[in-house]
């Protein structure tokens, strides 16, 4: 590495187990060792019956199965969950899902103090962070607290054979702008870079694959690792436009959670590009291309992904209060957020034209 350096990393105290039959097999035994004999366990309705599984595998330990996780973990959900946690005397919880499990069971972590271990079946990244978030009247807020992130994480490649195509792609793509972002992060470092770098390429490789044979154990595998990486960069940087940007679209106009970073990406980077030559550059080297932002752009489309928030139900007389709400508040970027500026990468996004 040419040139000095000059970086702080902080160590995730985090245990990770990781492989495939994990979640029946190894979930319970985290429990035990942390302690734990009276466990919530959560879901959404979609994952409800692999949480009842692993449920069943902590018997005795196992105080409920609480299947009502929602997208962006509104704040009246959390409530009914801290509620029931707190009735049922539980000494922690397991989410078994995607984001919006994991999103509630941090939401309970962050009202009791509740030890979490998580069992993602997506590619989300949720489960290595200390980033919670709750959206309340029409805005979602987020915060980073290290009461929630999960004391364990359970990586099981076959909770995700199942895991329908056209999701398996957006979250793929959303795990990605988890590393992307990192990569120019001021908080940045060469172990994070490293991550990102390659997490983005397990992914960019084993997408494609998945979406031919969507029940290859082995894609599954190297795709659930990069998502492992890129989620590891997510929990130790700070985020910038991109996720802000996916925070207003979500909370504000309940644009899906993994189909809006999977379009918003490739004009995020676009827009940063010029002030981020070294984080563009690693994200070509991971996808194997000339140019990155397009490349992102080719390969959801290659995938059958959106790629216009018109396709996923935003209106064009939103764009100018969204953009308005993404500059309402200062947060890290390596290019200046202004209005005009973010309301040209909106509707770029909006119509789904070729980002340069």
């Amino acid at each position: 590495m040419k040139g000095s350096l000059d970086f702080a990393y902080d160590a995730q105290p985090m245990r990770v187990v990781f492989r495939p039959g994990a979640a029946l097999t190894a979930t319970a035994g985290e429990a035990e060792r942390l302690g734990l004999r009276r466990v919530l366990v959560l879901s959404g309705a979609r994952g409800a019956d692999t949480a009842r599984a692993v449920a069943d595998s902590l018997g005795d330990a196992c105080a409920g199965v609480h299947a009502e996780a929602k997208m962006h973990v509104p704040v009246e959900v959390a409530e009914r969950a801290v509620e029931l946690a707190r009735s049922l005397g539980a000494d922690g919880c397991v989410a078994v899902g995607g984001g919006s499990s994991i999103g509630l069971g941090k939401a309970i972590a962050l009202r009791t103090g509740l030890p979490l271990i998580a069992v993602p079946s997506t590619y989300s990244g949720s489960e290595m962070t200390p980033v919670w978030g709750l959206t309340e009247n029409g805005a979602k807020r987020t915060g980073r607290d290290p009461a929630v992130r999960p004391r364990s994480v359970v990586y099981d490649p076959e909770l995700t054979l199942e895991l329908p195509v056209p999701l398996t792609v957006t979250s793929g793509i959303n795990a990605m702008a988890h590393a992307v972002e990192a990569l120019y992060a001021p908080d940045t470092s060469p172990l994070i870079a490293l991550m990102a770098e390659e997490g983005v390429g397990a992914l960019a490789d084993a997408l494609p694959e998945l979406a031919a044979e969507p029940r290859s154990l082995e894609a599954r595998s190297r795709a659930l690792y990069g998502a492992w990486l890129c989620g590891s960069c997510l929990g130790a940087t700070t985020m910038g436009l991109h996720h802000k940007l996916c925070h207003v679209l979500g909370g504000t106009f309940g644009l899906p959670h993994a189909e809006t970073h999977t379009v918003v990406l490739p004009y995020a980077l676009a827009y940063n590009a010029p002030a981020a030559p070294v984080a563009v550059a690693a994200v070509a080297r991971a996808l194997d291309a000339e140019v990155a932002p397009p490349a992102l752009w080719e390969l959801a489309g290659r995938l059958g992904a959106p790629r216009s928030l018109a396709e996923l139900g935003l209106k064009e007389s939103d764009l100018a209060t969204a953009a308005e709400q993404v500059v309402s508040q200062a947060y890290a970027n390596p290019r200046p957020v202004t209005e005009d500026g973010v309301l040209a990468l909106l509707r770029a996004a909006y119509e789904g034209t070729a980002p340069v």
